[in-house]
């Protein structure tokens, strides 16, 4: 089978993305596929591609290892001749449009917000994961949030500022600032006292127009990935430090990760429920994981759906897959399959 692995992109999960893309490359070539890895923002810049699958060329041999802070974008969009007029880079339309399915493994907004996807419908390219709409619906944390409520799923209370915007928060301290539209905790900030707060809205504000505030659960962080509907077994996430910020899920030792979760079966089954209702209330398809805090009383709380889970060495989807007997190449490959499924 022709596979392009997408990767790269110019979100601030940039780092993570090329890191989960080459590990999906290599098992995509261990299981015998014609692949290719493509950075989505840069692309390939030769002439003839009609042989590209067939090429013994490495195209992920320049891909480096993930980094300890945020990406230099400014740096890769300098790398585009053309100024980057459009996000997809040279070739990668056509590319995508000779392969018989496009691995996505692209992180934050960029890749996730429904709009590659919504391009690829309109021009008949196959993916994996799931589709525009329910990846706006997610990606969009204050809208998912409201869908939450809606339907009886358990959530931290908050709201949802618009930039410029400084109304009355009724959230009591400590209180969670987070960047609406985000991922791998990046523009994400506790803030235990009033005098910090100003502080990280500012910093919130500088990734995205919109920011949630939002009531902070002391206790436990959990998180339960749903695979073609069914909710695997839990992980429970314990920083050696700090909260589960960006360092933290990427840099190897930096957290203990339990799976399945020491929880009792209630519990257990309660989260689960859960993740799978969220599936269904965002209209998820395919695959996704839930994000959790389990407060001091044993009260979930989801936090957010991610519809491109990260498939790094330290990722959590793969050590769910791995508990119910699912390795890591058998992972990629139902995944792969599942975008054949109506």
């Amino acid at each position: 089978m022709k596979v392009v692995v997408l990767a790269g992109g110019i979100s601030t999960e940039r780092d993570v993305s090329l890191s989960s893309g080459k590990l999906i490359y290599q098992a995509m070539k261990r299981l015998g596929h014609q692949t290719v890895l493509l950075d989505v923002y840069l692309g390939i810049q030769r002439e003839d591609i009609e042989g590209i699958f067939d090429s013994r060329e490495d195209f992920a041999r320049n891909i480096g290892e993930i980094q300890k802070s945020n990406p230099d974008i400014g740096a890769v969009k300098a790398l585009r001749s053309d100024g980057g007029k459009s996000y997809f880079g040279p070739n990668v339309i056509r590319i995508c449009q000779m392969a018989d399915v496009v691995f996505l493994s692209l992180h934050g907004e960029d890749g996730e917000n429904g709009r590659l996807q919504a391009a690829f419908d309109l021009l008949g390219i196959r993916y994996t994961g799931t589709d525009y709409l329910s990846s706006a619906l997610a990606m969009n944390k204050g809208l998912a949030k409201e869908l939450f409520a809606a339907n009886g799923i358990p959530t931290p209370a908050g709201v949802v500022l618009k930039r410029g915007e400084r109304k009355n928060v009724p959230v009591p301290y400590p209180r969670v600032v987070k960047v609406c539209t985000g991922g791998s905790s990046i523009g994400v900030y506790i803030v235990r006292e009033e005098k910090d707060y100003e502080a990280a809205l500012t910093a919130a504000f500088s990734y995205g127009d919109e920011v949630i505030v939002e009531r902070y659960i002391r206790g436990r962080e959990m998180t339960c990935c749903v695979l073609a509907g069914k909710a695997l077994p839990i992980v429970e996430i314990s920083p050696r430090e700090g909260f589960y910020d960006y360092k933290n899920k990427y840099q190897p030792g930096s957290t203990v990760d339990i799976c399945p979760a020491p929880l009792d079966e209630t519990t257990t089954r309660r989260i689960q429920e859960i993740s799978e209702k969220v599936f269904e209330v965002l209209h998820l398809k395919k695959y996704a994981r839930m994000d959790f805090m389990l407060d001091e009383q044993g009260n979930p709380y989801c936090l957010e759906a991610n519809t491109l889970p990260g498939m790094t060495p330290t990722s959590l989807i793969p050590q769910e897959a791995a508990a119910v007997g699912i390795g890591y190449d058998q992972l990629c490959q139902k995944i792969l399959d599942m975008a054949f499924e109506n």
